[in-house]
C-alpha cells in the first residue's frame, strides 16, 4: 500500500530490547525556555533529543551550544518552522538545508508533522525523520500541564518518542508536565535516551 510505502520512511518509536523512552523538545533553543529544560534534564541524568528552529539556532548560538555540550542530540526543525503542506516542495527544502548548515544533523523533525509524500521521498535518504507517538500537546493553551503529564503517562512504552516543545507557548504547561513526567517515568524504571 502507497501509505504504508511511505511512513515506513518516518520513524515513529524506537525498537529496543531496554526500558528506554526518547524525550524530544521541539521549536528551541531559546533563553527563557531552553535552559530550564537543560537544568532539569541533568537532575535526572536524561539525555534528549532537540529539533532546533535554525532562526533561535542563529539568535542563541549559546544556547545551542549548551545543549551539544550537555550531551544532548540536535535534529533539524527547518530554518523558520515551515509547514510542507503549505509550502513549494523548493521552498521547504531550501530552508532545510539553510538550517542544516548550521547544526549538521540527519535527524529531521517536520513542523506540525506536516509532511507531504514528496517531501519523504526527497529527505529519507539524507535525512532519518523523527515523528512521534507522545504528543504532549504542551504548545495548546486550552489543556493544563497536568493534562499533559498524563498523556505521557497513559501512553508511554518502552522506545516511546515524547515531544515537549521548548516554546515560549509551551512553557507554563511544560514546566508542570516535565519534572513531573520525568519523575513517573524514572520510579517506573525508565531511562533517557538521545535518538541517535
Amino acid at each position: 500500500m502507497l501509505l504504508d510505502a511511505l511512513t515506513k520512511n518516518l520513524v515513529w518509536s524506537i525498537k529496543t530490547t531496554k526500558k528506554e523512552v526518547f524525550l524530544t523538545f521541539d521549536d528551541g533553543p531559546i533563553p527563557e525556555v531552553t535552559p530550564w529544560v537543560l537544568e532539569t534534564l541533568k537532575q535526572y541524568d536524561a539525555k534528549a533529543t532537540f529539533f532546533c528552529v535554525g532562526d533561535n539556532v542563529k539568535k542563541h548560538p549559546d544556547i545551542y551550544r549548551m545543549i551539544v555540550d550537555q550531551g544532548h542530540k540536535v535534529g533539524n526543525h527547518t530554518m523558520n518552522h515551515l509547514n510542507g503542506w503549505t509550502n513549494f516542495n523548493k521552498t521547504y527544502f531550501e530552508n532545510i538545508e539553510k538550517c542544516n548548515a548550521l547544526i549538521h544533523s540527519n535527524l529531521f523533525r517536520p513542523p506540525y508533522g506536516k509532511i507531504k509524500p514528496s517531501q519523504i521521498s526527497h529527505l529519507k535518504n539524507d535525512y532519518r525523520i523523527i515523528m512521534w507517538d507522545v504528543l504532549t500537546k504542551d504548545y495548546d493553551a486550552s489543556v493544563t500541564g497536568e493534562y499533559c503529564f498524563e498523556k505521557v503517562k497513559k501512553n508511554c512504552k518502552p522506545g516511546s518518542i515524547i515531544v515537549f516543545h521548548d516554546s515560549i507557548k509551551a512553557e507554563k504547561r511544560l514546566r508542570k508536565a516535565l519534572p513531573k513526567s520525568l519523575e513517573y517515568l524514572k520510579q517506573e524504571g525508565y531511562t533517557f535516551s538521545s535518538i541517535q
